[in-house]
């Protein structure tokens, strides 16, 4: 797995462009992951409805839920799928527009300095173990990159933004994330 500097991108990601994005304030600052999880309908999977949300694409009227979708403009560095795959929509060297209103470590705005990375799941069932696999090569590349990132600046967006977001939430396996970077060491 490797990241291309001059681009920002992950050469076995699929890449989509997505609207949602802009400069960083300094694009040498990435000191951040956030890790978060994401369903479209809630609790469904395989639609491409997530796609649809990031590239400001989604039939608001395909689904009862997503009417209050109509008006977001959100995105992420790269989903990672049920099944391991992973998709970047935004360029590391640029800042998605993930984690909203957040502060970590005494800072706001933690897009201006965090990598966003989705994990298509929910608060209520368990991640699949390719996405673990997937998601710890990714930590492991993104560490390797960008030399202000380490094991221990991983964060998830309920760390960030308390009391207004749960995510990745409690079926995420934190020690198990944990075990697989130590062994990627």
């Amino acid at each position: 797995m490797k990241i291309d500097i001059q681009t920002g991108l992950l050469a076995c990601a699929e890449f989509k462009l997505s609207p949602n994005c802009d400069e960083r304030p300094n694009a040498d600052d990435i000191t951040g992951i956030v890790i978060h999880n994401i369903s479209l309908p809630p609790n469904e999977f395989g639609a491409g409805f997530i796609d649809d949300l990031f590239l400001n694409q989604l039939d608001c009227d395909a689904h009862p839920y997503f009417e209050q979708l109509r008006e977001l403009k959100v995105s992420s560095h790269l989903l990672i799928r049920r099944n391991g795959e992973l998709v970047q929509f935004v360029p590391f060297h640029m800042r998605a527009w993930h984690a909203g209103q957040s502060e970590w470590q005494g800072r706001e705005r933690c897009n201006d300095f965090t990598v966003g990375i989705e994990l298509e799941g929910c608060d209520e069932k368990p991640f699949e173990n390719q996405q673990y696999q997937a998601l710890a090569a990714v930590i492991e590349t993104l560490c390797e990159t960008y030399s202000e990132l380490t094991h221990h600046r991983i964060i998830g967006h309920e760390h960030i933004a308390p009391g207004r977001k749960t995510d990745p939430g409690p079926h995420f396996e934190w020690d198990y994330l944990n075990q697989l970077l130590q062994i990627r060491a």
